[in-house]
């Protein structure tokens, strides 16, 4: 239904409207006192990956900074303590009923309290046992072969669940192990591993103090990774620069009134001093102008370029080899804002650049974050205190399950140290990626897959095709705290969901790390919201034991954390200091990954810099550009609201396009279409939006229909941010 007033436009993010919503969500987990409680207790944030709490303390960041709490946290946590579903939930809801909810009405149902199971064929999931479930999950490991099966992770989860769940990967004889940064930041970890010898962030949290820039490329913190905002904040408040640079013009990144800080609350923030908005998917031509000017004026460190890197020469004569006029084309960026940026760049002499997904999830997401890397090293900015890379990683401990093995393939010490704990051989080769896994499963050559958390279903592109890919698995067996799409969409023909404790739930503490580098240490403790949640540790570990004949790997003992730990410290490299953690309560920056001074991980020990040429992604007559985009109430594909608040959106079936492309479609506001290409089609509602002609933007995951599967061939990242669509009027 219409909203005869449409929701009032927002003119900054946060404030007052943020606080009320925290104050509500109160109210339905048990009140303020409770929920504060929660929050402040001695365990990781649960939401994105820039990484509070832990023993410093729930609303505190590394550097001790309070309160830091945003309004993720306090929706993530509202979420964890709903009360669990109805003891005959499964009798009161058919499947077919299930198939029709909304994301945020499955997230909204309850915790997952009791096992349930669902066979082919039947109306309903039933409840079970743990004993029959487990049972069955075995039954189908030992019924198939290692290549037949994969395994998946969410950054929900531990490094100590991580850690488990490869090892019995591997065990078993698979290496089809991965995780969902291969659907949001594998692009930035191929390019920097390639670049710098290392994958992750080069800076620490320290350094957005010392910087005098920040370049957002992107990424909208304002909604995603609020907490960032507020570094923002203050590195204007004393003189630094912000440039931001996103097709939609987001109103939490041009202002915002940080709730922790009273002066931005009275009187508000400016949050950019410049906000440049590139036609979709042109983001290396504007890098590439930038390059080209940087050069042009004599702003390069030619000293630090020969000293320090590799193929500066031909980097350099590649952008000059691009007509500036071409490159500003391209990317539709008039040219006196591309050059107001030139100028904060050539300014600047510590400057950190930013990134998400509005960087990686293209079909050249690491020529992206490499022409990134290539405008840094330019200028100097990598290897020295207050400047350096930063890709802005979304789930709390998607770096860490990286970092402990979730991953198709583990680096050569990593691999020869587990292999010298265990006495294991492990399986040759490499292992399928995310989306090679479901294909896999659509060819039929999948009989039995493990989903540690996450939404594998709603996750990945082409909606109807991995409905049907998933629903072709033998047995899926699903780890979660909450319902999802997965569960009713992605079932295999015989289907489990087993019901995990969340993370400040769990009886012994767990260790998370955060896109700094960071490794916390949780409490847990809390009581569970039901007696038959089990941790993600103890449910891998059982079933590990049910399948696994007796070997090296003692599951009994791995059910004990601080075992685990002690085996983590002992194989992954920068851990070491994860075997004491417990005792010591000493939280650690992992080494070898942050660079301070311009000696890098590569084999050489320098940067190493490789032309990136502009991709060839234009829209054919009558198509839009088009990118998916998540909105203010949700986190990742979890929709907590279905309106948008800072894009004054009250539903999410919508189109969002430019005042000039409405009026040459002849549409306005509220007008229906289709919005349609290749791949599939969604009726919707059309929206006005601060977008550039010639751009779309829709909500994800459920313009996922729309999106194909198309990869980025080095990173095998989906390109959710840029494809392409027609707009069809249904309106008579």
């Amino acid at each position: 239904m219409l909203h005869d007033v449409p929701m009032r436009p927002r003119r900054s993010g946060g404030g007052l409207a943020a606080i009320r919503y925290s104050l509500q969500k109160a109210r339905t987990a048990g009140g303020l006192a409770a929920l504060t409680k929660r929050l402040a207790s001695h365990n990781a944030c649960k939401t994105c990956a820039v990484g509070m709490g832990g023993q410093h303390g729930g609303m505190r960041n590394e550097a001790g900074s309070f309160p830091e709490v945003c309004k993720k946290s306090v929706q993530a946590q509202a979420a964890d303590m709903q009360p669990p579903l109805a003891d005959d939930f499964p009798r009161r809801h058919d499947l077919a009923t299930l198939e029709r909810w909304t994301s945020r009405e499955l997230e909204h149902a309850g915790r997952i309290g009791f096992p349930m199971l669902w066979r082919e064929g039947a109306s309903h999931f039933e409840r079970v046992s743990w004993e029959r479930a487990l049972g069955i999950a075995a039954d189908a490991l030992r019924a198939t072969t290692p290549e037949r099966t994969f395994f998946y992770a969410s950054g929900r989860s531990s490094n100590e669940a991580g850690f488990l769940l490869q090892c019995f990967a591997r065990v078993f004889g698979t290496n089809n192990v991965n995780n969902c940064s291969y659907y949001c930041h594998q692009a930035s970890s191929v390019a920097l591993a390639d670049a710098i010898g290392s994958g992750t962030a080069t800076v620490v949290l320290d350094d957005l103090a010392q910087s005098d820039l920040a370049v957002v490329v992107g990424a909208n913190p304002a909604s995603n990774h609020p907490r960032l905002i507020t570094q923002l904040v203050e590195l204007r408040r004393r003189g630094g620069k912000v440039i931001v640079v996103n097709p939609y013009r987001e109103v939490g990144l041009v202002r915002f009134r940080v709730p922790s800080d009273w002066r931005s609350m009275m009187f508000g923030s400016e949050v950019s001093d410049l906000y440049l908005q590139p036609h979709v998917g042109s983001d290396v031509a504007l890098l590439l102008y930038w390059l080209r000017r940087v050069i042009e004026r004599g702003a390069t460190d030619d000293t630090y370029l020969c000293a320090h890197t590799t193929g500066w020469d031909a980097v350099r004569a590649a952008a000059m080899a691009h007509e500036a006029d071409a490159l500003l084309a391209a990317c539709g960026v008039p040219r006196g804002e591309a050059e107001a940026a030139v100028e904060l760049i050539v300014g600047a002499r510590r400057g950190i650049m930013a990134w998400a997904m509005g960087i990686t999830q293209h079909a050249h997401g690491v020529d992206n974050v490499q022409a990134i890397v290539n405008l840094a090293l330019a200028r100097g900015w990598v290897g020295r205190p207050g400047a350096g890379l930063l890709p802005i990683r979304g789930h709390s401990n998607v770096q860490g399950v990286g970092s402990v093995g979730v991953a198709p393939a583990l680096k050569a010490e990593f691999a020869r140290r587990l292999t010298e704990l265990y006495g294991v051989p492990l399986p040759a080769g490499v292992g399928m990626h995310t989306l090679a896994s479901v294909e896999a499963a659509a060819e039929g050559r999948i009989d039995a897959a493990v989903l540690l958390g996450g939404n594998l279903f709603a996750a990945t592109p082409d909606r109807a095709w991995v409905r049907t890919a998933l629903q072709r698995i033998g047995t899926t067996i699903y780890v979660s705290t909450k319902l999802n799409e997965s569960h009713v969409h992605g079932r295999g023909r015989t289907h489990l969901v087993l019901p995990a404790l969340a993370r400040d739930e769990e009886r012994q503490c767990t260790t998370q790390e955060s896109m700094f580098n960071y490794v916390r240490l949780s409490d847990g403790g809390a009581p569970a919201a039901s007696s038959e949640m089990r941790s993600e540790v103890e449910i891998i570990a059982a079933l590990a034991k049910a399948v696994l004949p007796p070997g090296p790997l003692d599951w009994g003992v791995l059910t004990d954390h601080a075992a685990i730990r002690n085996a983590i410290a002992r194989v992954v490299p920068g851990y070491e200091a994860l075997a004491t953690i417990d005792r010591t309560h000493g939280e650690f920056q992992v080494s070898g990954r942050t660079f301070h001074a311009p000696q890098f991980a590569t084999a050489d020990g320098r940067a190493h810099l490789r032309p990136t040429p502009p991709p060839d992604f234009a829209p054919a007559p009558g198509e839009l550009r088009l990118m998916t985009l998540r909105s203010e109430g949700q986190f990742n594909t979890v929709v907590y609201e279905e309106e948008d608040l800072y894009r004054a959106n009250e539903r999410r079936d919508v189109v969002m396009m430019s005042a000039a492309d409405a009026e040459r479609l002849g549409v306005t506001r509220d007008s229906r279409v289709r919005v349609e290409n290749a791949v599939g089609a969604m009726d919707v509602l059309v929206r006005i939006a601060p977008l550039p002609p010639g751009n779309l933007a829709m909500y994800y995951p459920e313009a996922n229909v729309l999106i194909p599967r198309t990869i980025d061939p080095r990173s095998a990242t989906p390109a959710f941010k840029s494809t392409t669509a027609r707009i069809i009027r249904l309106d008579s």
